[in-house]
């Protein structure tokens, strides 16, 4: 029995603090317009409709409902349900929930943070129909992202045996590497990056929570029966959830699991981790600058090269400088080298420690 329909589980409850200072606790990177109009929730509904895929089951923060609701609204993407988290437990548990809202049964889940770039939607979507007889069969897929630089911040996949066109048993998942380890992997030609996209249907996935994090299974289990439904809304149990282990699907399941694959596709992926990375697949102009305004917000450069600037309020203004981030939102301004943005997560560490007068 061959799987038919698609439901994509999107993952919205990052708070996206490597994108600070627009990206907050209240207003996170996923419900921004950073690389297109729509903001990277609606790009990621907008990359899962059509006729083979059924109405999306998001799983979001709480505090975040309302928004969820109208951006979806807006793409004209209502889901089938909204679960809200009482509290963040990782990617293992909050995909359980979304297996349990589906049916618990042979549905199709598409696993997909809201808060990613998939430039060639086409190759994304061929991925998908290449993984689905294995999918029908039971196996856990993951999709492996051609890579094109020995990244450190990414987890790798060795790519195995291939056991039907583009589908492949994964030999290995690899951590976040060294770099000699990501230049010798990249070099190799058998390794993909790990995107963090899945495809399996929801009583396998349950399944293999039985068996390697069965606490976890329980507790999830506990917080849907328990949970409180209003609309489309589900309010899992906020006791019952806190019980579960905090895990990623990566550690929990995948790197565990038998039958395990790897599909690998170039599809013009970014995780958007940071404003390098948001610089690198911007449009610029011919001195390698992306200056935007938004909101009321304007940016006037002169003689300036390769800096990515972005205000969405106060006038930001540049002389003579080179190889710079600046963004401003509200009562913020952040300043700092490209090639540094990473360290954004140093600035919040202090900003908690030391909070402003």
């Amino acid at each position: 029995m061959s799987v038919k329909t698609i439901v994509p589980v999107i993952l919205s409850g990052g708070s996206g603090t490597r994108l600070w200072p627009m990206s907050r606790p209240e207003m996170p990177k996923q419900m921004l317009a950073l690389t297109a109009a729509e903001t990277m929730l609606q790009l990621t509904a907008g990359r899962a409709m059509g006729d083979v895929f059924a109405a999306p089951i998001v799983v979001a923060n709480a505090r975040h409902a309302d928004l969820v609701e109208q951006q979806l609204a807006a793409a004209g993407a209502r889901p089938q349900a909204l679960i809200l988290e009482p509290a963040g437990r990782n990617t293992a548990p909050a995909i359980a929930l979304a297996a349990i809202a589906a049916g618990r049964g042979r549905e199709a889940l598409l696993v997909m943070p809201s808060d990613h770039v998939i430039a060639d939607v086409a190759a994304f979507h061929a991925a998908i129909e290449r993984a689905l007889p294995m999918v029908s069969q039971g196996w856990l897929v993951t999709f492996g992202i051609a890579p094109d630089a020995p990244e450190t911040g990414y987890g790798w996949i060795q790519i195995g045996e291939e056991m039907a066109e583009g589908v492949h048993r994964v030999a290995r998942f690899v951590e976040k590497p060294p770099l000699d380890a990501a230049e010798a992997m990249l070099a190799s030609g058998d390794h993909a990056w790990n995107g963090g996209i899945f495809l399996f249907r929801a009583d396998r996935y349950l399944e293999a929570l039985a068996q390697f994090a069965p606490g976890m299974l329980v507790a999830t289990e506990e917080a849907m029966e328990k949970a409180r439904h209003e609309g489309v809304r589900i309010y899992p149990d906020a006791t019952a959830f806190a019980a579960s282990p905090d895990d990623s699907i990566d550690y929990a399941v995948m790197e565990k699991a038998e039958r395990v694959a790897v599909v690998p596709v170039a599809m013009g992926w970014n995780d958007v981790g940071s404003w390098d990375a948001l610089h690198a697949i911007s449009e610029r102009d011919a001195d390698g600058n992306m200056h935007r305004g938004d909101g009321g917000g304007t940016v006037l450069a002169i003689d300036t090269k390769n800096c990515f600037v972005r205000s969405d309020g106060v006038r930001v203004s540049l002389v003579g400088v080179e190889d710079l981030i600046v963004v401003a939102s509200g009562n913020d301004v952040l300043i700092l080298p490209r090639g540094r943005s990473q360290e954004v997560k140093k600035l919040i560490e202090a900003m908690k420690a030391k909070p402003a007068a």
